[in-house]
């Protein structure tokens, strides 16, 4: 997936541990910053609206 464009939240600074998102095959897919050539998750228009909602409540930030 070297053609992908990941993107991570400005936040994050220069740091490894996050989230980073992108658009493959028109779905939204998001890996482990800490892990480029892993593996990464395809989720359905409607799970990354939920995913992305559950981050600006704070519901993964314990984790």
């Amino acid at each position: 997936m070297s053609d992908t464009e990941w993107k991570k939240s400005s936040r994050s600074a220069q740091a490894s541990n996050c989230v980073e998102t992108a658009e493959r095959g028109g779905f939204p897919v998001i890996r482990d910053s800490k892990d480029p050539a892993g593996p990464w998750l395809r989720l359905s228009d409607g799970a990354f609206g939920r995913f992305i909602q559950g981050i600006k409540l704070g519901e993964y930030a314990d984790r």
